[in-house]
């Protein structure tokens, strides 16, 4: 996949090396010259110096065949205009911003935008979201330890119930969204093809999560 990271910190050059070292094709955006210094001498992606909502920065980082997109700078205001620019004018399908106001989660919510706040902007976790679309985080609360996520049930477990997907205290099956209408299930519901969940997980339990799906 092709990521650009706007922002070169400690989160920025840690994302950068994990997502080379994952294969991936990856470009760095920062103002400062010296921190690239942070990727070390055997970093094989890109690196950009500039403004990383600048249109030209961006068209040199590639962000026309992005296929991510990480605004992970100290500045909320310059991550979000950085986001809102990849997600409506440049249409990159998997864009994150690092936010430290958390009172602002909500407005950005509502613009569409996927947050991640300073208790829960773990390296591994931006690299989730940017990579792993199956499940799609619909909310996270507070600092991030508790989600809502939303994905299709697959072909495994049409027909299997709502029980076989519960692990208590890590995982619960809160809604299903069956034929446009939504309701609320018992252990003993089972799915069926076409149904879309909306579950409550322990952030830990992504990866577990995807096993019980079959992903």
């Amino acid at each position: 996949m092709k990521i650009i990271i706007i922002g070169c910190g400690r989160v920025g050059a840690g994302l950068a090396k994990n997502l080379v070292e994952g294969g991936h094709s990856v470009a760095v955006v920062d103002k400062d010259p010296l921190a690239f210094e942070q990727l070390g001498d055997k970093f094989k992606g890109q690196t950009i110096l500039g403004i990383g909502f600048d249109r030209e920065v961006l068209l040199k980082a590639g962000i026309e065949r992005a296929d991510g997109l990480a605004a992970v700078t100290a500045s909320d205001e310059a991550n979000v205009v950085a986001a809102r620019i990849a997600r409506d004018i440049f249409h990159v399908p998997r864009v994150v911003a690092r936010l430290y106001d958390v009172r602002q989660a909500e407005i950005y919510k509502r613009l569409g935008l996927q947050t991640i706040a300073p208790t829960s902007w773990g390296i591994n976790r931006i690299a989730d979201l940017l990579l792993y679309s199956p499940l799609e985080t619909v909310y996270s609360i507070r600092g991030g330890d508790v989600e809502l996520v939303e994905a299709e049930i697959p072909p495994l477990l049409v027909g299997r119930t709502v029980r076989d997907l519960t692990v208590p205290a890590e995982i619960h099956v809160v809604s299903i969204t069956r034929a446009n209408k939504t309701f609320l299930p018992t252990l003993g519901t089972s799915f069926q093809a076409g149904d879309l969940l909306h579950l409550a997980l322990i952030t830990a339990s992504a990866d577990r999560l995807k096993e019980l799906l079959g992903y």
